[in-house]
């Protein structure tokens, strides 16, 4: 049993550093493609709690009838963020993701009323500015993933006085894009267009792909939860 869990693990670790190591975002589309069947196996593996943690955070801020609030869960991958939402009360998702593969899992699910392909950070997402109470995006916001160029867009189609809540991980490989990501979030704050609610760092993340990634050899990675509210008066 012990050397089936360890060769699981492996297995996980292979496909995420896989997947980080994508030389493009069309080979990377089709890595996630691939990979959605078994994505919820592998994450459960690695231990990954970004979606939970996300939520939580969300959960503790929010005021107003949760079932009300319209939620945009971008990079919503198979559904695990809407999942741990929905179990705090909230019911209302649309969901973006530019895998079509992992597009298909979470509309199984059926917890999202909408659900679209988007390239990320390519494209403006497709939504009105001020459409949603709340907007996520857990887990796509690291080096070789979707660029920081998306952020003004989360806070676009949030409303005045709406939430947006992202996740990145805090491991060497992704330090320098962490600090790109810090730079433009606080740029925001300082033009007045967002308040920052809260800054969680957690250790144990989720398990290291690489030992040399692990946080002081704990075999794990750290990572960041980011919670902002919109300026009621900004109009974007």
């Amino acid at each position: 049993m012990a050397a089936c869990r360890s060769q699981s693990l492996v297995q996980a670790q292979r496909r995420i550093s896989e997947v980080r190591n994508g030389t493009d975002t069309e080979q990377q589309l089709r890595l996630y493609d691939g990979w959605a069947a078994e994505y919820e196996q592998d994450v459960t593996i690695l231990l990954y709690q970004a979606p939970k943690l996300a939520a939580s955070c969300l959960a503790s801020v929010f005021q107003g009838p949760r079932a009300d609030a319209l939620v945009l869960d971008v990079a919503c991958g198979t559904g695990l963020v809407a999942q741990e939402l929905q179990a705090k009360g909230f019911c209302r998702f649309h969901g973006l993701d530019g895998s079509r593969g992992m597009l298909d899992h979470a509309c199984r699910k059926g917890l999202y009323q909408e659900l679209k392909q988007c390239m990320l950070g390519q494209e403006a997402l497709p939504a009105s500015s001020g459409f949603y109470n709340a907007v996520l995006m857990v887990g796509a916001l690291s080096e070789g993933h979707v660029p920081t160029s998306v952020i003004p867009e989360l806070l676009r189609v949030t409303k005045p006085g709406g939430f947006v809540c992202m996740t990145t991980r805090d491991d060497q490989s992704n330090l320098k894009y962490k600090r790109r990501m810090q730079k433009l979030l606080d740029d925001l704050e300082r033009r007045g267009l967002w308040e920052k609610i809260r800054v969680q760092e957690v250790e144990q993340w989720e398990r290291a792909t690489a030992e040399q990634e692990a946080t002081g050899g704990s075999g794990y990675i750290s990572g960041v939860v980011y919670l902002y509210q919109k300026t009621p008066s900004v109009g974007f």
